[in-house]
């Protein structure tokens, strides 16, 4: 992502959102002992906080490779993207892009106590399974929440307030509205760039 103002995201509602809708982190750590951790996990906005704060688990060890808590991280959250051809812009002359949109997070992250951790989890199978017919939620039954506490062992829930943030939407919005037709009616199709998530992001970043 280009560090400058062109497609800025700068709204922290937006950002907010795009983590509602996207739940799953790229969390880096520059440390001490390790250099460079990278580690992937799914991640769920705290809704009762100010500002934008990240709610997540790590599975043991990470929070030691991370040294979680000692500096700074970047919480990369990702939403819709992918290739834009050339042959979508019409006949002026063109070169093919990429869309997306993307927000790297910054702060420096909080442990929770097992206790928080437990309930962190909980609200998470919570948030996703109330999409499901028939929820199975982590303590619906005695045996699910015995099993999910023990599990819960190898996991570190932490909280994370974003300090800073740099949020990044390209979804060809410097285009002509026949060329933003063009390019969602390509992703709409069935050739090998086809991107119906990315088609209806920009359906909606457009209002079309």
């Amino acid at each position: 992502m280009r560090e400058n103002p062109s497609f800025a995201l700068t709204d922290p509602d937006q950002v907010r959102q795009l983590v509602r809708e996207q739940s799953w982190m790229t969390l880096v750590s520059a440390t001490d002992e390790h250099g460079l951790v990278v580690s992937h996990y799914p991640v769920m906005l705290d809704e009762a906080a100010d500002g934008i704060v990240l709610l997540a688990h790590v599975g043991r060890p990470d929070e030691q490779l991370h040294e979680l808590g000692r500096h700074e991280v970047v919480a990369i959250v990702q939403g819709p993207h992918g290739y834009v051809s050339s042959g979508w812009y019409g006949v002026a002359p063109a070169v093919p892009t990429w869309n997306f949109t993307v927000a790297h997070l910054y702060g420096t992250p909080e442990i929770l106590a097992p206790q928080q951790n437990l309930e962190v989890l909980d609200a998470m199978v919570t948030y996703f399974e109330r999409h499901q017919a028939e929820p199975r939620l982590m303590r619906g039954t005695a045996e699910d929440a015995g099993y999910a506490e023990r599990l819960a062992k190898g996991t570190v829930g932490l909280r994370l307030r974003v300090e800073r943030f740099v949020a990044k939407r390209k979804l060809s919005q410097n285009k002509p509205a026949e060329t933003v037709t063009r390019i969602i009616a390509g992703l709409e199709g069935d050739g090998p760039f086809a991107n119906p998530v990315l088609a209806a992001d920009m359906r909606r970043q457009h209002g079309c």
